[in-house]
């Protein structure tokens, strides 16, 4: 592919990802100076197409991005009015009051939004101050300078066949050089893995941890509506199998987001993340809000959850990793969108003053230094071990002794230290033959739904006849390994029914990849106990199309 004769582009920043964090360093270099040359390169069909976030958003983001974002039209019309928390048993709940928690778990002052809506509006704010933004670009391929840093990206390249060769209408797509690179594509993202790898920014880092979020948006009675209100629940139906919990978000026109998160260091491979959702609406105090509404979307997305301790070396010469891409997640809180959006206002500052300097293709170590030691390092350091204690001591611990850690940790100390994680997510599978295998409820398609179903809530397309982006290192490892060892997990973590084991009789079992399901979750990449499924990205314009996500 490389040998690939393309025109180049020169910017002073190519960005790639439209979401929070992109969108922020865009807007934030021509704040600085509307005559800098940025682009931003997206993979969606559109601004927000691959956004899928919770989310209350803290505006403290926003706040210091733009100021004046009510005045502008910003889509935040829905302040946290009521906010809950329950641990929840299979007929009942008990409600934790607010009273004992640290401040900083307090949602005043926040905001239920639609992150797809609130992308698409930035978006708006970007092109308006001559940032040139391009959905369904897929950036497939690093550019390298014979110096070995970071030229640029290679984007937009359309009509290989399945077996990787141009087709009939190949397309090579163009080289986007900048002077500096920022990789902003969310959750394990493909570009960001091999710059990661090939500079070794995770040495001497904790693995980075994740969960699996799913989410549904549904139309509920009016009467049971109560916007503003925002409801988080833990324990059943996961119980031991799993951490994770849920989220219930009441915003404006009698929607109601209901979402699912189950860690994905779980250690049986018989839990089914999708059903464990499903099961989860059966709860009496969720199928009372839910009976008589209807689902009118569905998606799903991984999460960085190792926090403080995970975060890798952020920067190399030539390229900055952003947002997600490094992973500032503020677990506890479920909140990543504000860091996400002051890195990208770190990383624009440190750009521009580079450029200002004649500088360029160099490490930008003042945007590392400012997400360490300002407003990101400070509110991921107070609650750096609550995800380590939930992983090692269960949710009771996590409660109590992790409360206590980030009461101390807003004082200044925490008689704790730093805890590590210790194995990754795909390392803390074990063996099929450990675990008892669990038995789900069949959906009833009124409130559960199966599979196949729901993902054609995520309006998720893409075109056939292209090289499967969800690729195996080795074919043989899920028929001979995973199969045989762990019964093959990727049947049930996938959250789009990607991938399935097909047994025909008197026939050898197959793996089979449906890529066309793909919702872009990176599930696979992560949990796969044998590490050998890597996600690339497809052509520019596939995977869903969130519609208000």
């Amino acid at each position: 592919m490389s040998e690939t004769t393309r025109e180049a582009m020169e910017y002073d920043v190519v960005i790639v990802g439209a979401g929070p964090a992109g969108l922020s360093a865009a807007i934030r270099l021509k704040q600085l100076d509307p005559n800098r040359e940025v682009v931003v390169l997206e993979k969606g069909s559109e601004v927000g197409a691959h956004i899928l976030s919770g989310a209350v958003l803290d505006p403290s983001g926003l706040d210091a991005l733009i100021p004046d974002w009510k005045e502008k039209g910003a889509p935040l019309n829905t302040p946290v009015k009521e906010d809950n928390f329950y641990v929840m048993g299979e007929a009942g709940s008990i409600r934790v009051p607010n009273w004992p928690m640290p401040p900083l778990m307090n949602n005043h002052g926040n905001y239920i939004v639609s992150m797809g809506n609130v992308c698409r509006w930035m978006a708006e704010q970007a092109e308006e101050l001559g940032v040139e933004v391009f959905p369904g670009m897929a950036c497939s391929e690093m550019v390298y300078d014979e110096q070995g840093g970071v030229k640029g990206v290679v984007a937009g390249e359309f009509g290989r066949n399945p077996d990787g060769t141009p087709g009939p209408s190949y397309e090579p797509g163009m080289e986007l050089h900048g002077r500096y690179v920022f990789l902003c594509e969310g959750v394990r993202g493909s570009l960001s893995k091999e710059v990661i790898a090939k500079y070794g920014l995770d040495a001497g880092r904790e693995p980075q941890k994740y969960g699996l979020g799913m989410k549904e948006i549904w139309e509920v009675d009016p009467d049971k509506h109560n916007e503003g209100e925002v409801t988080h629940t833990m324990g059943w139906p996961l119980g031991s199998n799993a951490g994770g919990g849920s989220f219930i978000y009441h915003l404006e026109n009698n929607q109601v987001y209901v979402g699912f998160v189950v860690h994905l260091n779980y250690t049986n491979p018989h839990v089914y993340p999708y059903m464990e959702f499903q099961r989860f609406k059966h709860h009496p105090k969720v199928a009372k809000l839910l009976e008589g509404g209807k689902r009118v979307a569905y998606g799903a997305r991984a999460i960085s959850e190792g926090g403080y301790q995970s975060m890798p070396k952020m920067v190399a010469p030539g390229v900055a990793l952003l947002g997600c891409s490094v992973g500032m997640v503020n677990v506890p809180r479920i909140k990543g969108n504000h860091n996400a959006m002051l890195s990208g206002k770190a990383a624009a500052e440190a750009a521009h003053e580079a450029l200002e300097a004649g500088r360029g293709s160099d490490e930008l170590t003042a945007y590392e230094s400012e997400v360490r030691e300002g407003a990101i390092g400070k509110d991921l350091k107070k609650v750096r071990n609550v995800k380590p204690l939930w992983s090692k001591m269960g949710l009771t611990a996590s409660l109590t002794l992790g409360g206590f850690d980030m009461w101390t940790n807003t004082l200044g100390f925490s008689l704790l230290g730093t805890l590590g994680h210790g194995k990754n997510d795909a390392e803390a599978t074990e063996p099929a033959e450990k675990h008892k295998k669990i038995d789900y409820p069949k959906p009833d398609g009124k409130i559960s739904f199966d599979r196949l179903t729901n993902v054609s809530y995520a309006m998720t397309n893409h075109e056939e006849n292209q090289p499967c982006h969800l690729t195996l290192k080795d074919e043989s490892v899920p028929i001979a390994v995973n199969l045989p060892r762990y019964d093959e997990p990727a049947q049930r973590y996938c959250p789009a029914g990607v991938y399935e084991v097909v047994r025909e009789e008197g026939k050898e079992p197959r793996f089979v990849i449906n890529f066309q399901n793909c919702v872009h979750c990176k599930t696979c990449d992560i949990k796969d106990p044998s590490e050998n499924i890597h996600w690339v990205t497809p052509q520019g314009g596939d995977g869903p199309n969130y519609p208000n996500m």
